[in-house]
């Protein structure tokens, strides 16, 4: 009998949590534009948030969300954006769950060794640069 053994992959640490955010934030500072960031682990639990002064109020929210929407579907919120349309595959998910998920771009899942370990959300900006941020934010991780 053969017995499959399980490597255990380092979660998503505080650490971590705070490099992306301050990644995340840093660089949409260089591009004058004022964000929330929020930062997820692999259970959805909060690991760092932080909104700057001048971003919108609402810009909290839709960072949060956007990391839950990226964390549940294991994808960039970026790449569902059609997938809610009509027609499109989850075209009534936004509607069928109870959840705070958000198909707009700017919430990138986290990975390490190829295991999703968390998820980080950015918004304040347009969808496009909030995804930049976090994308940015994902790679000085690495």
């Amino acid at each position: 009998m053969t017995t499959a053994t399980a490597t255990a992959v380092r979660p998503l640490t505080t650490h971590d949590a705070e490099i992306l955010l301050d990644t995340a934030r840093r660089t949409a500072e260089e591009a004058g534009v004022a964000v929330a960031v929020t930062v997820l682990d692999a259970g959805g639990h909060l690991l760092a948030f932080r909104r700057d002064d001048r971003a919108v109020l609402i810009a909290g929210e839709t960072s949060t969300r956007k990391a839950y929407t990226a964390l549940q579907l294991n994808a960039p919120t970026a790449d569902l954006v059609d997938a809610v349309q009509p027609g499109g595959l989850f075209h009534t998910l936004p509607t069928a769950l109870d959840r705070p998920l958000l198909f707009i771009a700017g919430g990138v899942p986290v990975h390490r060794d190829g295991r999703l370990i968390g998820a980080i959300g950015v918004g304040g900006g347009v969808p496009e640069q909030d995804h930049g941020f976090a994308e940015a934010a994902v790679r000085a991780l690495a």
